[in-house]
C-alpha cells in the first residue's frame, strides 16, 4: 500500500563523503515543498574517517522528533550498513553505489530492498568526475519517491551559484540521470513517496541555536566574545556571519576565561554582551561568572552541553550540567538558568534571557546541547514574532535624569532596595562615578569586609531571586490533565517526549507530559502542584545520575515513581521513549 509524506530518511558515511550537504540539500528541497522537516545531524569529532550520519523526517503534519524506524537508507560507505540496516522497516531500502561492496549478512534480503545505483558512473558520464557521486544519489531518492525534481534543481541552483554556471549545469544534468534512473528502475515497487503541498507554504527551517540568535539580536545583543568548542560554536558562527548586518561585534578569544570577561567588560560598559562555551569551556569561566554575580553585571552564557568529564563526547548529545550551572562558581550568588527545548523555546530564550539578566543585574546561564546545535526544523514564521521581543532593562537612571541631579546627589551603585535591584547607570556621566570591584562592597563599590554591610549586600543580591522567580517561564503540560502517567523533561528531550505522549494516548495508555523551560529560581509551587494531582511519575533525562528528579527532591522534597536514564551520546527518539515508559511501568506494577 503505497503511504505518501511520511517517511524517515537516513543517510551516512565517513566526514568528508559530503553527508551533512546532502542532508541539509534534501531538506530544503522538502521544505520548499510545503512538508513538514525534522533533519537530526550525527558526526564525530575528526576531520575525516569516522561514521557520520544525517536523518530526515519528512510529514505533512508538524513534527517534534525523529523515528527509529527508517523507510530509506542511503549509504555512502559500508559501516552505513553494519550501522544502520536493522533499522529500516518491511519494505524499506538501501541505496548505494554499484561498486560498494558490503556484508550482505547484515541485511535482512527478505525484508530490504538493495537498489545498487550506478552513482559514481553517473556523475563521471555527465560531469567528467565523480565527485558529483551524492547529487547523483539525491536525484535517484527523489525518483524512487516521487518527489518533484524541480525543488531539487532550484535547491542546487542556489547552493552552487558562487561556483559559476558551469558547476550549476552540470549538478543539474547529474541529478536529472539520477531522478530518470530511480523513476525509471525502482519507483514501482517502492511504497513510500513525497509528494510537495498544493500551493506550498513555505516554513522556515531553522536549528535552535540560530532561533536563539535571531531572539537575541531582536532584543539587542550586538557583541559575543568566545573560543570555539563544539556544540555552543554554532552561536558564534551565526553571529559572526550576520555581524556587518546588524552591527554586532564578534571576537574568538585565546581561551574561554578571556571569552566571558570581555563578555562581562562590554556589560559592565551597557551593551548587551554574549558568551557561547560547552561543559569543559564553562568550568574555566567559573571564577569569572562569580565576578559577574558580585558586580551585578548581567551578561548570557550559552552552555551547550556535551558528555563529560573532560573531552567526553565532543560532539554528542547528553545533559549532564544542569547542576554544575545552578551551583557553579564559589561562594552563593544569584543566576538564572533556562533550558529552551526547541528551535521557538529558543527564540524566546534569545532576548528573555538578555531582559531578564539586565532587569535583575545577574548572569543568565542558557542551556543546550549538541541537538539543538544542529538539529534543524521547520517553524512557522509567524510562530516567531519579532513584534513580541521588547527590550527591557529594568531600573536605569538616564542621562537625563543624572544631568539633574544637585551636586550634593551621591550614585550608589549597590543601594540596598527592597527588591535588590540598584538603580544603574552606565558607565561614563561624571555624576555617576563608582568603583567595580571583586570584592565585598558597599552600596558606593568601596572594598569592606565589615560584616553587617556584607549581610546587608548578601541578603540584597539573593533577594534579587524572588522577583525573576515570578518572571520566569512556567513549565507546560501537554496531554490528558487526569492522565495515569505524567513524563517529566527538560531541555531538548521535549520532541521525543511530547511525540511519545501523543503515541501512548493513542495506544489507550493516558498519558501526559510536563515539561520545563526555565530551571532556576526553580519553580517549585508548580512542581508541587504537579504532584499533588500526579499519579505515576517518570522523568526522563540525558545524564547518568538523573539531575532534574535530584534538583526536585531538593527544592520540593518531591519524588518522582521512576526515572528512565540515557547516556551514551544519541538523543532519545520517540520510539526510545514510548519502549523504556512501558518497561519502567511493567517493573513498577
Amino acid at each position: 500500500m503505497v503511504q505518501v509524506n511520511d517517511i524517515n530518511i537516513k543517510m551516512g558515511g565517513e566526514a568528508g563523503q559530503g553527508v551533512e550537504s546532502s542532508g541539509a540539500g534534501f531538506v530544503r528541497a522538502l521544505a520548499k515543498g510545503g512538508l513538514y522537516i525534522y533533519g537530526l545531524q550525527d558526526y564525530q569529532s575528526r576531520i575525516r574517517g569516522g561514521h557520520n550520519f544525517y536523518q530526515i523526517r519528512a510529514s505533512e503534519h508538524p513534527i517534534s522528533s525523529f523515528s527509529s524506524n527508517l523507510q530509506m537508507l542511503m549509504a555512502f560507505d559500508n559501516e552505513t550498513v553494519t550501522e544502520h540496516a536493522h533499522e529500516l522497516v518491511e519494505g524499506g531500502a538501501i541505496i548505494f553505489d554499484e561498486g560498494l561492496k558490503f556484508n550482505r549478512a547484515d541485511v535482512d534480503a527478505g525484508k530490504v530492498k538493495l537498489i545498487a545505483a550506478p552513482l559514481k558512473k553517473i556523475a563521471k558520464e555527465v560531469a567528467g568526475d565523480d565527485i558529483m557521486a551524492n547529487t547523483a544519489a539525491l536525484g535517484v531518492l527523489a525518483g524512487i519517491t516521487g518527489y518533484e525534481i524541480s525543488f531539487m534543481e532550484d535547491v542546487i541552483r542556489r547552493n552552487f551559484k558562487r561556483k559559476g554556471q558551469a558547476v550549476v549545469d552540470a549538478n543539474l544534468a547529474v541529478v536529472q540521470r539520477g531522478y530518470a534512473f530511480g523513476a525509471d528502475n525502482h519507483a514501482a515497487d517502492y511504497q513510500w513517496k513525497l509528494q510537495p503541498m498544493p500551493n506550498p507554504k513555505q516554513r522556515m527551517v531553522l536549528t535552535a541555536h540560530q532561533a536563539f540568535c535571531m531572539g537575541a539580536v531582536a532584543a539587542g545583543c550586538r557583541f559575543n566574545a568566545a573560543y570555539p568548542m563544539t556544540p555552543g560554536t554554532t552561536i558564534i558562527e551565526w553571529m559572526t556571519a550576520h555581524a556587518g548586518k546588524y552591527d554586532i561585534l564578534t571576537k574568538q578569544t585565546e581561551d574561554e576565561l578571556s571569552a566571558i570577561l570581555m563578555a562581562i567588560g562590554a556589560a559592565h560598559a551597557g551593551v548587551r554582551s554574549l558568551t557561547n562555551t560547552s561543559g569543559g569551556g564553562f568550568d574555566l569561566m567559573t571564577e569569572a561568572l562569580g565576578l559577574a554575580g558580585m558586580t551585578e553585571t548581567p551578561v548570557v552564557i550559552v552552555e551547550a552541553q556535551r558528555g563529560g568529564p573532560s573531552t567526553g563526547l565532543p560532539t554528542k548529545t547528553e545533559q549532564p550540567d544542569l547542576e554544575p550551572v545552578i551551583h557553579a562558581g564559589h561562594g552563593e550568588f544569584p543566576r538564572l538558568v533556562m533550558a529552551p527545548g526547541n528551535v521557538l523555546e529558543a527564540f524566546h530564550a534569545g532576548y528573555r534571557s538578555f531582559n531578564l539578566a539586565e532587569k535583575y543585574q545577574m548572569p543568565c546561564i542558557v542551556l543546550t546541547d549538541m541537538m539543538l546545535s544542529t538539529t534543524q526544523e521547520t517553524i512557522e514564521p509567524e510562530d516567531m514574532d519579532f513584534s513580541q521581543v521588547k527590550v527591557e532593562r529594568g531600573e536605569y537612571i538616564s542621562k537625563e535624569q543624572l544631568d539633574a541631579m544637585t551636586e550634593e546627589w551621591t550614585y550608589l551603585r549597590h543601594a540596598v532596595t527592597p527588591s535588590g535591584v540598584s538603580p544603574r547607570a552606565v558607565p561614563g556621566h561624571p555624576k555617576a562615578v563608582y568603583i567595580t570591584t571583586g570584592d565585598e562592597h558597599d552600596e558606593r563599590g568601596y572594598i569592606t569586609e565589615d560584616p553587617p554591610t556584607r549581610v546587608a549586600q548578601m541578603d540584597k543580591r539573593m533577594r534579587k531571586l524572588e522577583g525573576a522567580r515570578q518572571e520566569i517561564a512556567k513549565p507546560t503540560l501537554h496531554g490528558p490533565e487526569d492522565a495515569d502517567l505524567t513524563l517529566i523533561g527538560w531541555g531538548s528531550t521535549y520532541g521525543a517526549m511530547k511525540m511519545a505522549t501523543d503515541i501512548l494516548n493513542a495506544e489507550g495508555i493516558k498519558t501526559n507530559f510536563f515539561h520545563y523551560i526555565d530551571l532556576w529560581p526553580f519553580p517549585a509551587k508548580e512542581t508541587e502542584a504537579l504532584f499533588a494531582k500526579a499519579k505515576h511519575t517518570i522523568t526522563i533525562e540525558q545524564n547518568f545520575t538523573g539531575q532534574l528528579a535530584r534538583l526536585m527532591r531538593v527544592e520540593t522534597g518531591c519524588v518522582p515513581n521512576g526515572k528512565i536514564l540515557r547516556y551514551d551520546g544519541h538523543p532519545f527518539s520517540q520510539e526510545d521513549v514510548v519502549a523504556a515508559v512501558k518497561k519502567e511501568v511493567n517493573i513498577n506494577g
